[in-house]
């Protein structure tokens, strides 16, 4: 099956690691299991059958706790949809999952390569987010 879209640009958009102080960051990183990584996924469009897609990561402690780091990134993708595209759904796949799959690799070593210049060198996502599974989840 070839793509109906076209990556005509990806980047990141906005950065953020924030560790409030020295007893914030070294009680984050003896706790640093903990955090949750998350992703939200928004879509704008744009002229000639293009879409600014905008994926969320954050990496968060859910806890209740006053020693808390923040890192998040949001990473734009622009995309081109093919002319054959008319369907909401195929638009709704192509956006949550098929473009993901494509820019996962690069997003997730821009995100690992903040989270490692922030003072958390040994953090590593063991488990990949499926995007296929989480798209199938939104119709059950």
């Amino acid at each position: 099956m070839t793509d109906k879209f076209k990556i005509l640009g990806k980047y990141i958009k906005d950065m953020s690691s924030e560790t409030r102080d020295a007893e914030t960051y070294i009680f984050v990183r003896d706790n640093i299991l903990k955090y949750q990584l998350n992703i939200d996924i928004k879509s704008k469009p744009l002229k000639n059958k293009m879409v600014e897609v905008n994926t969320i990561l954050k990496f968060e402690d859910k806890n209740e706790t006053k020693h808390k780091s923040h890192f998040e990134m949001n990473y734009a993708t622009i995309l081109k949809i093919d002319d054959t595209v008319s369907e909401k759904k195929e638009l709704e796949k192509i956006i949550l999952c098929d473009a993901q799959i494509k820019i996962y690799p690069e997003l997730e070593k821009s995100f690992l390569n903040m989270l490692h210049n922030s003072g958390y060198p040994d953090i590593k996502f063991e488990k990949k987010i499926d995007f296929e599974n989480l798209y199938m989840q939104r119709f059950n």
